[in-house]
């Protein structure tokens, strides 16, 4: 029996979250940490407007999952397993001793603002629910053009599949999917292309950087967004990390892979639920809970009860 510690990417953010983390030495820790780190308050990059811009939220998302993940193991909660959802594989990262906070929110800062200057206007992502990765993948190779490319962006379950291109390709591609018997397909509320090809600068220059900060191995196993494969050396990590941007993330592998290494427990850190509701859905054998709806003592208690 074991925990395993997940951390959601963009898209999951809201307005207050880094003022509605658990009320914990660590976290107030951590939030001074990375305002040290950035230069400013981090508290400020919250608001709503704030979160116009992608380098706020990637960052806000970042501190307050490592903030999470330190209070739950000041409390004795230490994972066996970590993982993260695209910039959410940063904070599993931190976690894991393989980088610094420091380190982290600079490659974070560095990675978000490559991105807003390498998505073209109009462009993001689509989830679609209903179809298998087989069925989404053919409907993208029917609409996607050079004008209108479209690529698979996420597949976080057997059947929820996130695509990435621009608006008027994937508006094809989610008229041919609710066609084809999809539940759902519906625009995310992400302002960048992400998990793209067309990305492959930004994986570069995250290489590039990567080279010149120090990693550490990982006291804890990691599982990676591109081949959804544990991973247990701090070059292995790194290379995911600088690479997801320009991959698909496998996140309904990752799930089933946590469950592999004999994780009983999911705890999802702020500020959603995403993830939680994927694990239920992929591995409802495994406990999943989020911390954002749930009391942090609650947490702290499931977390203390899979403990040999």
């Amino acid at each position: 029996m074991s925990t395993a510690l997940v951390f959601p990417g963009q898209g999951s953010q809201t307005p207050g979250m880094l003022h509605r983390l658990p009320n914990h030495p660590a976290v107030r820790q951590t939030i001074g940490e990375a305002s040290t780190a950035l230069g400013y308050d981090v508290l400020a990059l919250d608001s709503a407007e704030q979160f116009r811009s992608t380098v706020p939220v990637q960052l806000a998302l970042l501190t307050a999952g490592v903030a999470a993940a330190r209070a739950l193991e000041a409390e004795g909660i230490i994972p066996e397993a970590v993982a993260g959802l695209s910039v959410g594989a940063f904070g599993a990262a931190v976690h894991a001793n393989v980088l610094t906070l420091r380190d982290g929110i600079q490659l974070v800062k560095q990675r978000a603002k490559l991105m807003e200057q390498h998505s073209p206007p109009g462009y993001g992502l689509t989830a679609i629910v209903g179809l298998t990765e087989d069925q989404v993948t053919a409907l993208i190779r029917e609409a996607s053009t050079p004008e209108n490319p479209i690529y698979l962006g996420n597949v976080n379950s057997a059947d929820q599949i996130v695509i990435t291109g621009s608006d008027n390709g994937m508006k094809k591609v989610a008229s041919a999917a609710l066609k084809a018997g999809a539940r759902k397909a519906e625009r995310l509320d992400v302002a960048v292309l992400s998990h793209s090809p067309l990305l492959q600068p930004i994986a570069d220059a995250l290489t590039q950087t990567l080279h010149n900060i120090p990693l550490h191995p990982p006291r804890m196993v990691y599982v990676g967004n591109v081949k959804g494969r544990a991973l247990r050396n701090g070059q292995d990590i790194a290379a995911d990390l600088a690479t997801n941007i320009a991959h698909p993330v496998r996140w309904y592998e990752i799930t089933i892979v946590l469950q592999e290494l004999g994780c009983t427990l999911c705890i999802e850190t702020p500020p959603g639920h995403v993830l939680t509701n994927l694990a239920k859905q992929s591995v409802p054998d495994v406990k999943s809970i989020a911390l954002a709806d749930s009391s942090f003592s609650y947490v702290v208690q499931q977390a203390a009860r899979q403990r040999p």
